[in-house]
């Protein structure tokens, strides 16, 4: 009776250790919540995008797959577009929550100005399509193409919208935009830094104070990684896209 006991408490345990294995359901920041793959990154709760149908603005396809978002051990975000069975799959982050207005710093550490020019990496608030506000990495289909820009939708509107070139000279960068109920203050800069580095290491700053600025009405900050109007990397290349941190100020 001893011996049976003892084996199934080692079976017990054994099972709960493979909960963190790459293939298991559940780990200690990834779980599945009412049929959705839920992951925790600096300190928040964000909701992992799946379609079985292809998405807007692309048309592509959203993966819930390991292979396409996941934390690597030292709790870096890699959002990753892969190809598999002969079809391209993106990836998007959600959070939970609604936070309000605030100041949303990203960190990022990819060199994101290298991306193929028809890849695209979106950081942002969203409700709807007219409810967003933007910083996304792309040179959207066009050679020589400024890879960045600060949107506001609806950005049709030339006045809502900043583009510039990165000129990343390392792989770490940190974008922020500050949304208060009169303008929006966006910032670009090379390395980690809190705070507004020497102006040497600042690429580009932003202030909109025009008609289209969100109202408070649950926007959720977002993270993606997609194909502009579904089109394969040019390169036919899988690409990646890190997130070293995350945080509303």
């Amino acid at each position: 009776m001893k011996s049976i006991n003892l084996i199934s408490i080692l079976f017990i345990l054994s099972s709960q250790m493979c909960f963190g294995c790459k293939d298991g359901a559940t780990t200690e920041t990834d779980t599945i919540i009412n049929g959705q793959r839920v992951i925790s990154f600096s300190g928040y709760q964000w909701t992992v995008a799946t379609a079985a149908k292809n998405q807007g603005p692309g048309p592509f396809l959203y993966s819930d797959s390991k292979e396409n978002v996941w934390l690597g051990q030292d709790g870096k975000l890699h959002l990753r577009i892969t190809h598999r069975n002969g079809k391209w799959y993106c990836a998007k982050v959600t959070l939970q929550k609604s936070y309000s207005y605030g100041r949303y710093v990203f960190q990022v550490d990819s060199r994101v100005g290298n991306f193929d020019k028809n890849v695209v990496g979106g950081l942002f608030i969203y409700k709807n399509d007219t409810l967003e506000i933007d910083i996304e990495f792309s040179k959207w289909s066009i050679d020589g193409n400024m890879d960045a820009q600060y949107a506001i939708q609806p950005s049709s509107k030339s006045e809502n919208k900043k583009r510039f070139f990165l000129n990343l000279t390392g792989e770490e960068s940190t974008h922020w935009f500050n949304w208060q109920r009169d303008c929006i203050e966006f910032a670009s800069y090379r390395g980690h830094s809190p705070e507004l580095p020497a102006v040497s290491n600042i690429i580009q700053q932003w202030i909109y104070t025009g008609v289209d600025i969100p109202a408070d009405t649950d926007e959720k900050a977002k993270i993606n990684l997609w194909l502009f109007r579904g089109l394969p990397p040019t390169d036919l290349k899988e690409t990646e896209m890190i997130i070293s941190g995350f945080s509303i100020q």
